[in-house]
C-alpha cells in the first residue's frame, strides 16, 4: 500500500504548490489518461489482448455520462450527482464492453485485434448517424455548474461548485486514485490472476479448468467499465463528447501510453500517461512534428526496450543494488550521453526538414543560431553529432561485450 499512500499525498500536496491554471489542465488530463490507460492494460498487459477500438468504452461511458449530466433534475442530487457520474461511465463501459465482448473474446491474438478495429469504425460511423445520441460532429455538451449548492463537510458550508478548475481538479484526483487502486485490487483476485494465466498458456489454464474464453470476457467487461469511469471523468472536465472520443485516434493513443509507460509492471501505464499527455500538450506548441517524435519513441521502446519506460526505471533500480554498481552506471551514462549527441543532430534534421517542407521560408534558429537548409553549416551541424553519437555508441557496446 505504499506507493498507494504517496501516490494520494501527491496529489493532495499538489494543490498546495500553487499550479497555474495552465497546469491544472494538464493535471486534469493526465488523471483522466492515466485511468484510461490502466484500463486498457488489463486488457492488453494482463490478458495479452491487443485492442484497436478501446476508445469505444470510454466514448460511450462519456457519453452516457454526459447524457446523464443533462437529464438529472438539479433538485436531486445537488453537487454529487456530478462527482458520481464516473459511476454512470463505469455502468456504460462495462454494458458495451459486455454486448460487444461477446462475439469479440470468443477469438484471441490477430482476429480478436481485428475484431476490435472493425468495431472501432463501426461504432465511429454510428456516431455520425444516430444524431439524436450522439449529436452528430457537434457532439452532446453539458453544465457540470448546474448544481452550485454549497456543500457541507463536518457541520461547514464548503464552497464546492466544480466550477473552478482547481474543484475540478479534486473531483479527477478522486476517481484516479479509486480507480487505480480498484484495478489494482482487480489484478490480485482470482480472476486477475487467472487472466495472465490465459495470456500465458491458455491450454494450461483450460487443462486445470478454466475457461479461457470465459476469463477474457469478464476481463473485457472490467476493462470496458474502467474504460467508461475515465469517460465520465473526461464528460465532468471537458463538458462536451463528439464522436472523436470514439474514432481510432484514441484507441492508438491509449496503446502509445500502456505500451511506451511498460505493459508488464502496474505502474507502466501510469508513467506513460504522464510523459505522452504532457509530450502532447507541451511539445505541440514547440514542434509540428511532435507526433514524428512520438513515433521515433515508440520503435525505440519497442526495438530496445520492449519493457517501456517503467522497465527501464526497474532495471536502473536493480542495476544500483547488484555488485559492480559503479562500473554499470558509468557505462549506461557513456551510453545515454552518446544517445543523446545522436538525437541532438537528428532533431536538427527534423526541423530543418520540417520547415523546408513548409515553404513559408521559416528558419529553424536553437539558440540563437540560423541554420537554413541550404546551408553545409546546417547539415555539418546536423549530421557529424549523428555519426559521433552512433560510432560512441556502438564502441561503448563493444566494450561492454569484451
Amino acid at each position: 500500500m505504499l506507493p498507494f499512500l504517496v501516490f494520494a499525498a501527491v496529489l493532495v500536496t499538489i494543490p498546495a504548490l500553487g499550479p497555474s491554471r495552465t497546469w491544472y489542465t494538464l493535471l486534469n488530463s493526465m488523471g483522466i489518461n492515466i485511468v484510461f490507460a490502466l484500463s486498457y492494460n488489463m486488457l492488453l498487459g494482463r490478458a495479452g489482448l491487443l485492442s484497436f477500438g478501446h476508445a469505444v468504452y470510454f466514448g460511450l461511458g462519456g457519453y452516457l455520462a454526459m447524457h446523464a449530466m443533462n437529464w438529472i433534475p438539479e433538485s436531486v442530487l445537488g453537487v454529487a450527482g456530478v462527482f458520481a457520474l464516473p459511476v454512470i461511465g463505469f455502468a456504460g463501459g462495462a454494458l458495451a464492453g459486455a454486448v460487444i465482448g461477446w462475439p469479440s473474446c470468443r477469438r484471441a491474438g490477430i482476429p480478436f485485434a481485428m475484431i476490435s478495429l472493425g468495431i472501432a469504425e463501426l461504432v465511429a460511423s454510428a456516431a455520425f448517424i444516430f444524431v439524436s445520441v450522439f449529436g452528430g460532429e457537434e457532439g452532446i455538451s453539458g453544465d457540470r455548474m448546474k448544481w452550485f449548492d454549497p456543500v457541507t463537510l463536518f457541520g461547514h458550508e464548503v464552497e464546492f461548485t466544480m466550477g473552478p478548475i482547481s474543484d475540478v481538479y479534486w473531483f479527477i484526483a478522486f476517481w484516479t486514485f479509486v480507480a487505480s487502486v480498484l484495478m489494482y485490487a482487480f489484478t490480485r483476485t482470482p480472476l486477475g490472476r487467472m487472466s495472465e494465466a490465459v495470456r500465458d498458456n491458455p491450454e494450461r489454464a483450460a487443462f486445470v479448468g478454466y475457461n479461457p474464453q470465459q476469463v477474457r470476457y469478464l476481463v473485457f467487461i472490467a476493462s470496458g467499465g474502467f474504460a467508461g469511469v475515465g469517460g465520465g471523468m473526461a464528460a465532468v472536465n471537458f463538458e462536451i463528447f463528439t464522436p472523436e472520443n470514439l474514432s481510432l485516434l484514441p484507441s492508438g493513443f491509449v496503446l502509445l501510453m500502456a505500451y511506451i509507460g511498460g505493459i508488464r509492471y502496474f505502474a507502466g501505464p501510469i508513467l506513460g500517461a504522464i510523459v505522452l499527455t504532457f509530450m502532447q500538450s507541451s511539445f505541440s506548441g514547440y514542434s509540428e512534428a511532435w507526433l514524428l517524435y512520438l513515433g521515433l519513441l515508440f520503435i525505440t521502446i519497442v526495438m530496445f526496450a520492449p519493457n517501456g519506460l517503467a522497465g527501464i526505471v526497474v532495471a536502473l533500480v536493480n542495476g544500483v543494488r547488484m555488485p559492480g554498481a559503479a562500473a554499470r552506471l558509468a557505462r549506461w551514462s557513456q551510453m545515454t550521453l552518446a544517445a543523446l549527441i545522436a538525437l541532438a543532430g537528428l532533431v536538427v534534421v527534423i526541423e530543418v526538414a520540417v520547415r523546408w517542407s513548409n515553404g513559408y521560408g521559416d528558419t529553424f534558429e536553437p539558440f540563437g543560431i540560423a541554420l537554413p537548409h541550404g546551408s553545409p553549416l546546417t547539415w555539418l551541424v546536423a549530421l557529424v553529432p549523428i555519426g559521433a553519437g552512433l560510432a560512441l555508441m556502438r564502441l561503448i557496446a563493444r566494450r561492454s561485450d569484451a
